[in-house]
């Protein structure tokens, strides 16, 4: 059984790792199935949350305003995770994340891990849900639904939980297998698309609620595309 680990959480402006970014970042290093540090940052993502994001977390924009962007904190991420395994509800998706923003700064990120979502559908198919919370109440395990580092500890509380009752004959199952999730380095915003936005923003007299500073090349693109098509040089 691994019982040395990082387990992960992320929360997001959303769903898409190709378009959405990290807001949160909670893990938990895990020694001889003992917690041995921990790690949780706000991420600024350069765009406002969504009332609904807001509602899901907790976290509200002026938690964010002055927080580091990913770029900044992604060396303490990846010396935190070093050669560690992961252990994350569905972890796949918070891999998806950090991946992205690890090659977007130029750095490798391959990793294997466990997923404590696969785990309880295996081993517990009849539950009437399998999420992270219903999981924690069933067995007694405190939880914080949707703040990172609050997820992260009880991923990896749920992990030990399930190999306590079902790695006896299931080794199998409990394997770290390797995250797949190819994605390609985003460019950051080109100087001649910065001075067309504000070009734009100035002439037609518009206040925008996203840093255009921290807009990547493909997101220039599609602004500057919708400002052209609504207001015209």
């Amino acid at each position: 059984m691994t019982d040395s680990y990082v387990a992960l959480d992320v929360e997001t402006t959303g769903l898409d790792p190709k378009r959405d970014k990290i807001i949160e970042i909670g893990m938990v290093k895990v020694r001889s199935g003992k917690i041995a540090a921990q790690f949780e940052s706000f991420v600024n993502p350069g765009r406002p949350l969504t009332e609904r994001i807001i509602e899901l977390t907790g976290i509200r924009n002026e938690q964010l305003s002055d927080a580091r962007d990913i770029g900044e904190i992604m060396p303490e991420v990846l010396r935190f995770i070093g050669d560690d395994i992961l252990v994350g509800h569905r972890i796949l998706f918070d891999y998806s994340f950090i991946k992205k923003a690890a090659v977007n700064h130029r750095y490798t990120f391959e990793k294997t891990g466990i997923d404590t979502l696969k785990l309880a559908k295996t081993f517990l198919p009849d539950l009437e849900s399998r999420s992270l919370a219903f999981l924690c109440g069933h067995y007694g395990i405190e939880h914080n639904a949707h703040r990172a580092f609050a997820d992260a500890r009880a991923a990896s509380d749920l992990y030990q939980k399930l190999a306590m009752l079902f790695y006896q004959g299931n080794e199998t199952a409990f394997t770290p297998k390797r995250l797949l999730y190819q994605v390609k380095r985003e460019t950051p915003i080109t100087i001649p698309q910065k001075e067309q936005l504000y070009k734009l923003l100035d002439r037609h007299k518009l206040k925008v609620d996203y840093q255009v500073e921290k807009l990547t090349r493909n997101e220039a693109s599609r602004i500057i595309a919708q400002l052209l098509a609504e207001y015209g040089r």
